[in-house]
This record gives structure tokens, C-alpha cells and sequence, in this order.
């Protein structure tokens, strides 16, 4: 594991219609993240946000709620946002930083997992209540921030699946979802022909967190480095209320941070998302507290 961390800010929420997860860097930031890595002897360089241009808040009005859905003009937006976190990733990777991403929504992971994976192929751990596998043709909701791991397998608009070279980012065999409970019909159809590994909460109910994080492990041991992808919305709202698109009967507080200790443990993990933090819908910044704990856990704090 590298001990150089690289922090990129990503302050984007074009990825969906709710306002708020473009403020999730900077209550990351906030929080205390940058203190707690370097409490385990990290090496933390905060290179600030990519540029993101502002979103028009009169966006919002019912009429144009339903105009907007699939914007072209949030289309390209998204794209130009995620080629700048591609190369900065990229960039990070190549001089052997571990690069760190704050979201903004999950449609930043188009950028971040195609740049990380620019020279080497890696596994990628996404840890969510939902599959992201959407594409234009299959979301209710046409919103991006229910699109990108199927971007990401090469599927989708191409103009999100040719964010930073053409065409797949990360074999389908290489990706596992964890804490998945909410799937759109048509989109739990593609899951199932995909290639993708899905565990359900009623998997981790069954079998147990440590088992299912294991059996995702053991699916890499052919792949040197290892990208979380960890939607907060994962976590029980109980525990992370601040999230755009919170499910009940997610990830306990124990079993999200034993998930992150075991992966920690695996010594494979190269770089991170941590997305779709709204502070606006937080409480007292608990979401985000826990999302830079869990981190923490994640890059080797351990309990003894």
C-alpha cells in the first residue's frame, strides 16, 4: 500500500436532480480526514477540487426537473468533470500516490476507476444499496449517478463508456457489489447477465460480512490493486443519514468497518471513492464522520 495519499475533490451532483453532494468534499475535509490519515503516518498532499462549472439552481423547478432528466447538457458537463478526474487519477497512480476521491456523486467513478485502471488492470469493490448498472434505456430516473459501473463494464452511451480511452475500464469478472438492496427491474436482469459479482444484504445477512468480503478477496488474488468504490447510501440510514437516496436495512456500524479492516488486512488496496455525502441532509455531519472513520479503517487503523 502506498503512504503517499493524494486527495481529489470532486464536487459534482449533475449525476442526479437532488442539490447537496457537491458539498461532500468539504465536509469530508471538515471532518478531519486530512488529520486522521496522517495520524497513521501518512504522507497526505490535498490537491483541492477539479474545476466542476455551477449548477443553475433554477434547475429545479418542477417543469424543469422533468426536461432535465436526460440533459445533454448534463451529459456533457459529467463527461468533461470525469475526463479531468480520469487524468488527475491516472496522473496519481503513475507517481505512486494512493489516490483518495471525494464526491459528489457516484458518477465520479466513471472518471476515477477508468484513470486508476489507465495502466493496470485492477479489482474494483463497490459498496452500495444499488447496482448502478442503468443505461439511458433501462433508468426510470435517467439520472448518470445510476450509470456508471455499467459505463465502466463498457456499456451505456458512449459517451460515458469513452471517458478517458475507449471503450471497458475493468472486466465485469473483476467487479464484486456488496450491501446491494435496491435494483431496478430491467437493471437487476443486466446484473445477472453481466459477469458482475453481487451480494445482497440478505447474502450478508445469511453468510456473514467477514465471509462475504473474504469470498470478493479470494476473486482478486490474480489482481495486485484493489479500488473501493464506497457509496455511503451502503450504510444503514440509521448510521449515515446524509445521503441522497437513503434504503433501510443496510450495513451496521460493525459491519462496515470489519468490511473496511479486511480489505485493509488484504495490504491490495490502491485507491478510493467515497461519494454521495449530502450535508444538507445530514445530522450534526454523522455521515460524514463516519465516512472518514471508515477510511481510516480502510488504510490500516486498527482497534489494537
Amino acid at each position: 500500500m502506498d503512504k503517499k495519499i493524494k486527495i481529489i475533490g470532486v464536487p459534482m451532483d449533475f449525476g442526479q436532480l437532488h442539490r447537496g453532494v457537491d458539498m461532500g468534499p468539504a465536509a469530508l475535509r471538515y471532518t478531519g480526514l486530512v488529520s486522521e490519515l496522517r495520524k497513521l503516518g501518512y504522507i497526505v498532499e490535498d490537491s483541492g477540487d477539479v474545476r466542476v462549472p455551477v449548477r443553475d439552481r433554477g434547475e429545479e423547478t418542477e417543469s424543469k426537473v422533468q426536461t432535465d432528466k436526460k440533459s445533454a447538457d448534463y451529459l456533457e458537463a459529467i463527461t468533461n468533470v470525469c475526463a479531468q478526474v480520469y487524468d488527475v487519477g491516472k496522473k496519481a497512480v503513475q507517481e505512486g500516490s494512493f489516490p483518495l476521491f471525494l464526491g459528489g456523486d457516484h458518477s465520479i467513478a466513471i472518471g476515477t476507476i477508468g484513470g486508476v485502471s489507465h495502466d493496470n488492470q485492477i479489482g474494483v469493490i463497490w459498496i452500495d444499496a444499488h447496482g448502478d448498472f442503468n443505461t439511458y434505456e433501462t433508468s426510470p430516473s435517467g439520472n448518470v449517478h445510476g450509470m456508471p459501473l455499467a459505463a465502466l463494464t463498457g456499456d451505456g452511451s458512449q459517451a460515458l463508456v469513452d471517458i478517458g480511452r475507449a471503450g471497458m475500464k475493468v472486466d465485469p469478472e473483476n467487479v464484486v457489489l456488496i450491501g446491494i438492496r435496491d435494483l431496478d427491474s430491467k437493471e437487476k436482469e443486466r446484473l445477472k447477465r453481466s459477469g458482475v459479482t453481487v451480494y445482497t444484504m440478505r447474502d450478508i445477512d445469511e453468510q456473514g460480512i467477514s465471509t462475504i468480503i473474504n469470498k470478493a478477496l479470494m476473486k482478486f488474488m490474480h489482481i495486485k490493486r484493489i479500488h473501493v468504490s464506497l457509496d455511503m447510501d451502503a450504510i444503514d440510514p440509521v448510521e449515515a443519514p446524509g445521503v441522497g437516496t437513503p434504503v433501510p436495512g443496510g450495513l451496521t456500524y460493525r459491519e462496515a468497518h470489519l468490511c473496511m479492516e479486511i480489505i485493509a488486512d488484504s495490504g491490495k488496496l490502491s485507491s478510493m471513492d467515497l461519494v454521495e455525502i449530502n450535508p444538507i441532509l445530514d445530522q450534526a455531519n454523522k455521515t460524514a464522520k463516519l465516512a472518514v472513520n471508515l477510511t481510516v479503517s480502510a488504510l490500516g487503523k486498527s482497534i489494537y
